[in-house]
């Protein structure tokens, strides 16, 4: 599978997980969720990968984690939140340059409809 169609299961699985519980529930379910519906498509999936920062060529542990990367290719990063703002897609511009990956979604489930808490960046 490509990227593209990588990120269009993702979407789909996370569609699915939002029609069966909704806006309203904490980021860590959303995540739960979504990592065992990937899992149960045969995706590779980890969650809270720690994503050191290399500083003056020093790994530092800053405390930064993926949320989901799924195949080792697309970082997935979820949000609970009224809404999304510029620091959320800048938070995960900087994960994808920190992990050397070039696609991620960010997932926003607190939302009526999940088509308006998506958006697909690229590194």
């Amino acid at each position: 599978m490509d990227a593209n169609d990588i990120t269009g299961e993702i979407i789909d699985a996370a569609m699915h997980v939002h029609s069966a519980l909704g806006p309203g529930l904490l980021e860590s379910a959303y995540e739960a969720c979504l990592k065992h519906e990937l899992l149960s498509r045969d995706f590779k999936v980890l969650s809270q990968v720690i994503l050191p920062v290399i500083y003056k060529k020093s790994i530092i542990d800053a405390g930064y984690r993926i949320d989901l990367l799924v195949e080792d290719e697309i970082v997935v990063e979820l949000k609970a939140v009224e809404r999304i703002i510029p620091i959320h897609e800048a938070q995960l511009l900087s994960y994808l340059k920190l992990s050397n990956k070039r696609i991620g979604l960010l997932i926003n489930f607190n939302v009526l409809r999940l088509k308006y808490g998506i958006k697909r960046l690229a590194n």
